[in-house]
């Protein structure tokens, strides 16, 4: 997506010591509802049952999605210019990234997955495996008519190691931090463990699961389409002139 392809069908992997008919119902059921928020074919997969690699109980999984553009509209970032708006799409959770930190942080507070987070209706453990937004539907239409000049998926790494891969040389992005509300996990999260915000923001996404830089004149639009395809967006801040590449919050 992220290059302006459009997905087209995924396979998925599935590796465990024995296969539990139930969980692996459970995880395919999960992978399927991803294709059909995607638009993709779910074309088939394998599972494999490998006693002595894996403990009883836990699995590996992995999978590739194969999309089509046209070689003209491929998206690279050599459209990209100083004085281009930063547009942020919310995320619904950690996306999956950032585990390592977060165990570290459970073991230090001594907090458990099955408690109540912070007196909302959900536990910490179903607020942690939120289930990562897919923006395929929102992007596409704005994709298709040329709208938008990168795009950076907020994963590993986050805010400030993602962006920069899609910079032109000698170009950076400065960021105004009240512009995004931030959800109470990450708050939470930062004040259990003691984490610098440069840490948080190289480690997790901070709120932020897609970032779509667009000329300055597309982005008032852009953000109201986003809007009206049920994303939560808003304008972040620029593009600018740096020859270190930076990502810099202020």
């Amino acid at each position: 997506l992220v290059q302006g392809a459009e997905p087209l069908f995924f396979l998925d992997y599935l590796a465990v010591d024995r296969l539990d008919a139930d969980m692996a119902t459970e995880v395919i059921a999960g992978i399927a509802e991803g294709c059909k928020q995607s638009g993709a074919a779910l074309a088939g997969g394998e599972t494999a049952e490998m006693p002595g690699m894996y403990g009883l109980g836990d699995y590996d999984l992995a999978g590739f999605c194969v999309g089509v553009v046209e070689k003209a509209n491929i998206i690279d970032g050599s459209g990209i210019s100083a004085g281009d708006r930063v547009i942020g799409l919310a995320s619904s959770g950690l996306h999956s990234n950032g585990f390592s930190l977060v165990r570290k942080v459970l073991e230090r507070s001594n907090h458990h997955l099955a408690q109540t987070f912070e007196g909302g209706e959900r536990s910490l453990g179903e607020v942690l495996l939120a289930p990562t937004r897919i923006y395929v539907r929102s992007l596409l239409p704005l994709l298709r008519a040329g709208r938008i000049n990168g795009l950076s998926h907020i994963t590993g790494g986050g805010l400030l190691e993602n962006i920069p891969r899609i910079l032109p040389a000698g170009l950076g992005v400065e960021l105004q931090r009240a512009r995004w509300p931030r959800s109470t996990l990450f708050d939470w999260l930062q004040a259990q463990g003691s984490i610098h915000d440069e840490e948080m923001y190289r480690t997790f996404n901070c709120g932020i699961g897609m970032v779509a830089i667009v000329g300055v004149d597309q982005a008032e639009s852009v953000i109201s389409e986003l809007l009206a395809a049920g994303e939560q967006a808003w304008d972040l801040g620029a593009v600018v002139v740096d020859n270190d590449q930076a990502v810099r919050i202020l």
